[in-house]
């Protein structure tokens, strides 16, 4: 059990009975990052083994838990007390029985605690699944949700770069990328108790996961990404030149020497992004080609012990 926390000491003490009680025999690992209130005191008081990442950002924290525990399952959760831990036996049994590899905690809100979920974060996640559903493909609704269960081949197999919140897209990515299997069920969200405050900015948050997606496009599919820019430049260069080539069919001149320039090197351009974008697609489809022999060079312990039973 995961628990990045960064000044939940208000909250961390209940998160971590609710998981010894939904989970009694799994080892909870709480990961401070850098709080300045009691999260640390409050986590050992509850049981907890505590460890400490100094890179500032969930991502930073995601990427050395992975590397320091060794297991077959893991779950993962944020230590701010919104996420049903209750559920956690029920996402584990989902990943161990069909032998996958990612089951996400989907998100339900309670009509009573609508107001927990804000609207800015509801649109945002929606648009940003959206995003990579339509470019990676579908499987995932909730693609925010910080309540996920991961095999051990999806842990070791993954390539973190990310350092702050959008450490959650790049999870998703991953998964869809290599085509693993995963599910996604429904959980209960609630409202953070009294005095616990979000961390998520949803505006720079929000920008900052737009960017991540826009970078994953542009490494991941680079022939789609970079298409997109030949069809934008060389559109806006015929649009440019309409009145150009009427000018110049009726005068035989070319009075506007400058336009006449910049629609030159834009479709220079546009040409130049699409030869990119071929010769990236190679690179991209041998860099998944390696990503995908060393996700299947994880031993994957739970469909053995599935086989034995």
């Amino acid at each position: 059990m995961l628990l990045p926390c960064y000044n939940e000491a208000n909250t961390i003490g209940e998160v971590v009975h609710a998981f010894q009680q939904s989970l009694p025999d799994a080892d909870i690992y709480v990961y401070d990052n850098n709080s300045s209130d009691n999260t640390v005191e409050t986590a050992l008081l509850a049981g907890a083994i505590v460890r400490s990442e100094r890179l500032q950002g969930k991502g930073n924290v995601v990427r050395r838990m992975f590397a320091d525990i060794d297991a077959d399952v893991y779950i993962m959760a944020d230590g701010d007390d919104t996420y049903e831990a209750a559920a956690a036996p029920r996402l584990i049994e989902k990943l161990v029985s069909e032998n996958l590899d990612l089951v996400n905690g989907k998100r339900v809100v309670d009509e009573s605690v609508e107001a927990a979920y804000r609207p800015g974060h509801k649109f945002g996640n929606v648009l940003l699944t959206t995003m990579v559903s339509t470019f990676f493909g579908s499987g995932i609704e909730d693609m925010l949700s910080g309540y996920k269960v991961f095999s051990r081949r999806f842990v070791k197999s993954f390539p973190s770069l990310s350092s702050g919140f959008e450490i959650e897209t790049e999870l998703t990515v991953h998964a869809l990328e290599l085509r693993m299997p995963i599910a996604e069920v429904d959980t209960a969200y609630g409202e953070r108790p009294e005095g616990s405050e979000s961390k998520l900015s949803t505006f720079g948050d929000g920008f900052r996961i737009l960017k991540k997606i826009a970078i994953l496009i542009k490494d991941e599919r680079p022939l789609q990404f970079f298409s997109t820019v030949f069809a934008v430049l060389l559109g806006a260069a015929l649009i440019l030149s309409v009145p150009l080539i009427q000018t110049y069919l009726d005068t035989g001149l070319v009075p506007r020497i400058p336009t006449a320039v910049l629609i030159t090197g834009m479709t220079l351009l546009s040409f130049l992004s699409l030869a990119c974008g071929l010769i990236l697609e190679t690179v991209t489809r041998g860099r998944q080609e390696l990503k995908r022999l060393q996700y299947l060079s994880v031993p994957n312990n739970l469909a053995a012990r599935h086989s034995d039973d």
